[in-house]
């Protein structure tokens, strides 16, 4: 029965430190945005209603990875922590669900992602300094250094180029940054998911591969 106690303690406790983190980034993101009141209230529910969404597709990648369970007993699939897989095929759902957005015109995917990266790295740094300074948790150290570059450079480049290149940059920079780290650390995590060496690679690859089709074009559009 304790052990119970402490189990669900311990994961009420990992979901306020969220929780908590996401509402600094949020108000970091309301004080410090340069867009009018009205666009960050828009950006805001954007924001919140993606990271429903998030939490929605992390345990359909749970009921997913675990389907014969789910099959079995649907109510056993609340028992199952969710992992890293869940965590991936959530990027990949939310990743579709925004390019659909996208298509349709219901979104300002360049916009939103700008805000969202302000949210996230600021959230991500309050989120690993606890860690650090309350649970002691040394691997938390590379990751912070890296986040507290990354809001530097975030806030001293945002303002003077585009947004399509702000966000390559921030997110090239955050994926190979991260990506080196988990070659030099047994592992690391984000939000407590532990990221595996071919997701961040993955991600660097595709970082570059977009970076290289904006400076094709812009070369093309130069020379015509």
């Amino acid at each position: 029965m304790e052990e119970r106690v402490l189990v669900v303690a311990s994961k009420l406790m990992a979901i306020g430190l969220i929780v908590i983190s996401l509402v600094v980034g949020f108000i970091s993101f309301y004080m410090m945005s340069d867009l009018s009141k009205e666009k960050k209230k828009r950006h805001v529910e954007e924001m919140s209603s993606q990271l429903i969404n998030f939490i929605i597709f992390i345990w359909l990648g749970k009921v997913i990875l675990n389907f014969s369970i789910f099959l079995k007993d649907p109510l056993a699939i609340l028992a199952y922590p969710s992992n890293s897989e869940a965590f991936y095929l959530a990027v990949l759902f939310t990743a579709l669900l925004l390019v659909y957005k996208s298509k349709r015109q219901r979104l300002d995917v360049q916009a939103f992602i700008e805000s969202f990266l302000h949210v996230f790295l600021v959230a991500s740094f309050v989120y690993e300094f606890i860690q650090l300074v309350w649970n002691n948790n040394t691997y938390s150290f590379g990751y912070l250094v890296l986040l507290a570059v990354l809001l530097v450079l975030f806030f001293l480049i945002r303002g003077h180029i585009t947004a399509g290149t702000l966000i390559t940059t921030i997110l090239t920079v955050w994926s190979a940054g991260v990506f080196l780290l988990i070659l030099m650390r047994p592992f690391i995590t984000v939000f407590g998911y532990i990221l595996a060496p071919w997701f961040m690679g993955l991600f660097f690859i595709i970082s570059l591969i977009i970076i290289i089709i904006r400076y094709r074009k812009r070369d093309r559009n130069g020379r015509n």
